[in-house]
């Protein structure tokens, strides 16, 4: 007998059990047929209701669309943006999502603009011009895996995997790139525990997205009452504060000045940088929106960023930079529901200022 037989046949059985996994998750996660039952409050179930929703508005409106990228704090409404559009010619439409950052966005945009050429300008909301560095690295952040996952290719992996910095985060998002399948499991146990209940939950979401996310109405509640001692870097809260209001103003407001690496700017180079790629030559401008920075903002001796990346792709002929103070006005206690989001009177507020200052550095339709 052969002893080299047993592990022949080993080798080959493993090598045939992994083509198999490879084949079974590319059938399911890598053709979109898992997609249609993904668990629509989901990261990635979301992510792919906002571009379903945003695909379908590309069929209902015109020429003169602006679309706006960011996370939670980007709070506005597209509904109250578009009360002008009688005047501005302009319809605002909102491709962000909460939790999402720069790279989520890059995919977005490359599934939703394949031409780059659809909308007429792209308008990302930032919390600062500078690139302040915080515990918080955005180019470390796995989250965004999770947002992206249904539309990363197999081409993607390595590329996806090689923009995040950490060995180990490196290859979590190599590994789920490519076997789309572990990053998908709760979802997928989820699913076969109650499949049916997915599906008309799933089908409810499709019918009635549009309509709940474009009519929606933020909170009314307030964060009047705050004050900060800025020296003793203490609040006081009004009475009958929530948690969620005490936890965003410590983590956001008081948090201390965090050593300056230049990962941030680094992060926005590269990924803004591939944005402006895609959209180089194209009709579509790209604008920045410095947003109302909380209900107090903090002292500019607290932000210590030694560069400043997006004031430097203002030189590039197609982006444009809005006034930071823009909006500043809306930077009142009464104006936010948390240290992080506007309320629903502040939301009132910004969206048509937002559409106003839109309008006005595009000029009119053409």
């Amino acid at each position: 007998m052969n002893p080299k037989s047993p592990i022949r046949r080993a080798l080959v059985s493993c090598l045939l059990a992994a083509i198999g996994v490879l084949v079974l998750d590319g059938l399911f996660f890598h053709t979109g047929l898992y997609n249609s039952i993904l668990e629509p409050d989901s990261s990635a179930g979301t992510y792919q209701l906002i571009l379903h929703r945003e695909q379908q508005a590309q069929q209902r409106y015109g020429d003169s669309m602006i679309l706006t990228l960011g996370d939670s704090r980007f709070a506005y409404s597209p509904r109250l943006s578009n009360e002008l559009t009688p005047r501005t010619g302009y319809t605002f439409r909102n491709a962000g999502m909460g939790g999402s950052e720069l790279r989520s966005w890059y995919y977005m945009l490359r599934d939703l603009d394949p031409a780059a050429n659809r909308y007429r300008a792209l308008v990302f909301g930032v919390n600062d011009y500078g690139d302040e560095d915080t515990l918080d690295y955005p180019d470390d952040n796995i989250r965004a895996l999770h947002y992206v996952i249904t539309q990363l290719r197999w081409t993607d992996a390595w590329d996806f995997a090689r923009s995040f910095r950490t060995p180990s985060v490196r290859w979590q998002a190599f590994r789920g790139a490519i076997l789309k399948g572990t990053v998908l499991q709760s979802d997928i146990q989820a699913f076969l525990t109650h499949p049916l209940k997915r599906i008309a939950y799933v089908n409810l979401c499709n019918r009635g997205y549009e309509d709940w996310t474009y009519n929606f109405i933020d909170s009314p509640a307030s964060m009047a009452g705050l004050t900060i001692d800025w020296s003793k870097m203490q609040a006081t809260f009004p009475p009958g504060a929530t948690a969620e209001q005490i936890s965003t103003t410590t983590s956001w407001l008081l948090h201390p000045p965090s050593p300056q690496t230049g990962r941030t700017a680094e992060y926005r180079r590269k990924w803004f940088g591939r944005i402006f790629d895609r959209y180089q030559g194209s009709r579509t401008k790209i604008i920045f929106v410095r947003l109302p920075r909380g209900p107090i903002p903090r002292p500019a001796s607290l932000a210590q960023p030694t560069t400043s990346s997006i004031r430097e792709f203002a030189s590039r002929p197609n982006v444009l930079l809005c006034e930071e103070a823009a909006f500043n006005s809306l930077e009142h206690p009464e104006l936010f529901k948390d240290a992080w989001h506007l309320n629903r009177e502040g939301i009132a507020r910004f969206s048509p200022m937002l559409a106003e200052e839109i309008s006005r550095m595009l000029g009119p339709p053409k």
